[in-house]
């Protein structure tokens, strides 16, 4: 990548200081195709742990690879020049110890060429976070509906509508806000409490599931255009139906096989060609 490309794309520092200002537009990219088409739409593209379920057929996120996330990282970093590009620490990667964590990060970092990682946990990782953050390393936080500690949370469920847990999810944003992370994901949270931290703390917040109040926002970008069709989170807005058109396409494309319809004549190559 050269050096011109790498003055294009949006930076961390520029990324952070747009907290209050315009509203950060955030998606995720798993491939080279997808993410060259999103890059002049989008302020950050997160090569998201999600791709266990959108790429890989899994139930959750849990299964995937650190080697996994950093051959998407490559490819989703290879095929944009606008777009910051962070990409997750897959679970088991960071939770053990800063150390652990950093491994990792410097990994993915060297390995993609990407801008920043992302790791999900709240007072429990602002340790590490400071850690990372101390030794060159861009953090961007998550907390809330933490999907990597779906076991323990008790499913997909939203977060903060008790007392108790209102006020962790709090204390969890500010301590990772004050670590050192450079913004911040709310997912699935009540709406006030997205409200609430993004007034408290110093770093944008994107949220997603919670409330048009945070400093940008993120979806999958397969549930934004209805690749899946099967289940939508009450938090996602289909912008479209890929689903049907992908269905169509191959059912149009099947019957003219069958029919010997296709290919045609401007389709095959001739004796002379």
């Amino acid at each position: 990548m050269s050096v011109e490309t790498r003055a294009k794309r949006l930076s961390v520092t520029r990324f952070r200081a747009r907290k209050g200002k315009d509203k950060l537009v955030c998606l995720t990219a798993y491939t080279a195709p997808v993410a060259r088409l999103l890059d002049n739409e989008v302020d950050l593209l997160l090569v998201g742990d999600s791709l266990a379920m959108v790429v890989y057929g899994f139930d959750s996120t849990l299964p995937v690879t650190l080697d996994m996330m950093i051959a998407h990282g490559a490819a989703v970093v290879r095929a944009t020049q606008h777009a910051l590009i962070a990409v997750d620490l897959p679970f088991g990667a960071y939770q053990e110890s800063p150390e652990q964590a950093f491994r990792a990060a410097s990994r993915v970092m060297a390995e993609t060429g990407c801008g920043a990682v992302k790791l999900e946990g709240g007072e429990e990782m602002a340790e590490t976070v400071a850690f990372l953050t101390r030794r060159g390393i861009p953090v961007m936080g998550h907390v809330g509906l933490t999907p990597q500690a779906v076991n323990v949370l008790g499913g997909y469920r939203s977060r903060g509508h008790g007392e108790a847990e209102r006020a962790k999810i709090g204390r969890d944003g500010m301590a990772i806000a004050e670590a050192g992370a450079f913004a911040l994901v709310l997912e699935g949270v009540a709406e006030d409490i997205g409200r609430e931290l993004t007034e408290r703390v110093a770093v944008p917040t994107i949220g997603i599931g919670a409330s048009a109040a945070c400093d940008g926002q993120i979806l999958v970008t397969d549930d934004m255009l209805g690749v899946f069709s099967d289940f939508t989170p009450k938090f996602v807005k289909r912008y479209r139906t890929l689903a049907e058109d992908i269905r169509g396409g191959a059912r149009e494309y099947a019957d003219e096989v069958r029919r010997g319809a296709f290919p045609g004549a401007e389709h095959t190559y001739s004796a002379n060609r």
